[in-house]
Parts: structure tokens; C-alpha cells; sequence
């Protein structure tokens, strides 16, 4: 009997030591799995990942349709960077070719500008300078949004006085303005924000100067400076046309202008190239309008509370 008890002890423990082995090489066997799809993400990441890395012989089915999936993604990446270069490389390309004829047109019509012309042809001549300079600002604009889209040329964000931002645009807005007899207000601010800020002045310089461009004689803008917790607001608010709401969704895409204003000068490039830059830097733009009331367009920047 006591022979028959010890024997079933040893198979009680026999199967408990290895029910615990097979837990435990399942264990690893998992780890292992699990170690070697963070090492093919890690690759994937880092832009590294090659199939010939990891031999499939000793891969699990799971890690090898893992390895498989990832290979497809990385040629599939690097397809779409080759036709994102080769577009960016087409605009510059065209970009290029097209400079030098342009600012020879634009010298040529400034040069018959300063002879005494008859006016008919007086008239022509500043048509033609007009469209020229138009195409000049056409071409530079689609080479930054192809160079944007394409991630070519990167947005550097870094904490930036915001004064020193509005201080920039002022400069440049302040005597259209003036010309054009509209009082322009600009609030003092000492938010700081993270912005990068030759990219981020075109932005808001694109909203300021069409608030210059759509607002009557005798009107007003108005920029404002809100500070939240997690965003800096810049606020243009203008006493101009105004945007009706069916049209609002509109404004931001590439080359779209409203009816109500086709006969001003514009390309339609000015707002997309301003969402897409502060999208770039991790904020975003919105607008508040009523036809013929005006409209408000704010500006969220990104706030940096913990500066290095």
C-alpha cells in the first residue's frame, strides 16, 4: 500500500513539474515571439526592416506573415517617397524654368511703365505687370505646398515670443492698410508658443492681407491674442464682405474662391498654404463669419509650458 501511495505521489509530482515546464517553455515561446515582432517594429520604425534579417526557417507562422506584412509596407513606403520626390522634382523643375522668363516680363513692363505712353497702351502695361506679378507669386506659392505635402522641406517648431511673431506680419500689413484707409489694431502679448516662425508669419500673414483685401475703405481689423492651457488663439477679425456659411468648408482648398469676389485680385492658394502650415506645427485654424457681417478667422498655436 505504501508502496502503491508513493508511486502515485511520483506520478502527481511527475505531472506537476511538467505541466510546469510546458507552462514555462510556452511561456518563452511567447516572449520569444513577442521580442522578435518588437525587434521587426522597432525596425520598421527606424526604416532598417529587411526580411533577410529575419530567417524565416525559424520564425512561427504569426512572425512570419508579421515579417511578411512589414516587408510590403516598407516597399510600399518607399515607392510613395520615390513619386513624392519625382513630383516635388517636377514643380521645381518647372518653378525654375519658369523664373527667369517672369522676372523678365516683369522687368520689361516696368521699363515701358516709365515712358509716356498713350493710355490705351498705358493700360496694357500695367495689366501685363499685374499678371506677371500674379504668376511670380503663383509659382513661389505652389513650390512651398508641393514642398509641405511632400515633408521636403520640414516646419521647425521652437518656443517663440508671440509679440515677436505679430511684430513681423504688422510690418508688412500695416501700410496696405493704411493705403487703403482701414484702421488696424494689433493687441500687445507676452504668450509664448511653439511655432516656427518664418513659416508660421506666411500663415498668418495669408489671413491678415486678405482681411486688408476683402475690407472696404473706412472699415477695421482688429488681431486679438487669447492664452488657453494647451493652445495660444490669434484672432483677425475684419469688418469686411464676409463668408456665407455654405462656403465656410470651402475656403481652405487648394485654388477655391468665392463668387462674391472674383472680380479682386487672388489665386485661391492663400488659406490652404496657412492650414497646411499650421497643421505642420501641430495646430489648426478656424473661421466665424456672416456674409456682409465680417468675419473672424483664430489661429491655435501650440503652447509651450516647459521650456528647455
Amino acid at each position: 500500500m505504501m508502496i502503491f501511495n508513493y508511486l502515485c505521489l511520483g506520478v502527481a509530482a511527475s505531472a506537476v513539474f511538467g505541466a510546469a515546464m510546458a507552462i514555462f517553455l510556452y511561456r518563452k515561446h511567447v516572449r520569444n515571439t513577442l521580442m522578435t515582432i518588437d525587434n521587426m517594429i522597432t525596425a520598421a520604425i527606424d526604416g532598417s526592416f529587411s526580411e533577410h534579417v529575419f530567417d524565416e526557417s525559424l520564425l512561427s507562422s504569426v512572425e512570419a506573415r508579421f515579417s511578411q506584412f512589414l516587408s510590403i509596407h516598407a516597399v510600399s513606403s518607399q515607392k510613395l517617397l520615390a513619386e513624392k520626390n519625382k513630383i516635388n522634382k517636377l514643380i521645381s523643375d518647372i518653378a525654375h524654368q519658369t523664373k527667369t522668363p517672369v522676372a523678365n516680363i516683369l522687368l520689361y513692363a516696368q521699363l515701358l511703365g516709365e515712358y509716356d505712353l498713350p493710355q490705351d497702351v498705358s493700360i496694357c502695361v500695367k495689366a501685363l505687370n499685374s499678371q506677371a506679378e500674379k504668376l511670380h507669386f503663383l509659382t513661389d506659392v505652389l513650390v512651398k505646398t508641393s514642398q509641405l505635402e511632400t515633408g521636403i522641406i520640414r516646419v521647425s517648431p521652437r518656443r517663440e515670443p508671440v509679440q515677436k511673431l505679430l511684430d513681423y506680419v504688422g510690418q508688412q500689413v500695416f501700410p496696405k492698410a493704411e493705403a487703403k484707409g482701414i484702421s488696424f489694431a494689433m493687441a500687445d502679448t507676452a504668450i509664448h508658443a511653439r511655432f516656427d516662425l518664418k513659416w508660421t508669419a506666411e500663415a498668418v500673414y495669408n489671413v491678415v492681407d486678405n482681411a486688408v483685401k476683402y475690407t472696404d475703405k473706412g472699415g477695421s481689423i482688429v488681431v486679438q491674442v487669447i492664452e488657453y492651457e494647451l493652445f495660444c488663439r490669434i484672432d483677425i477679425t475684419d469688418t469686411g464682405t464676409g463668408i456665407a456659411e455654405e462656403e465656410q468648408t470651402n475656403i481652405f482648398k487648394r485654388f477655391y474662391r468665392s463668387p462674391a469676389v472674383q472680380m479682386l485680385e487672388g489665386v485661391g492658394i492663400g488659406l490652404f498654404l496657412t492650414r497646411e502650415i499650421l497643421t505642420a506645427e501641430g495646430g489648426y485654424i478656424q473661421v466665424r463669419s456672416n456674409f456682409g457681417g465680417g468675419s473672424t478667422f483664430s489661429i491655435f498655436l501650440p503652447i509651450d509650458r516647459f521650456p528647455v
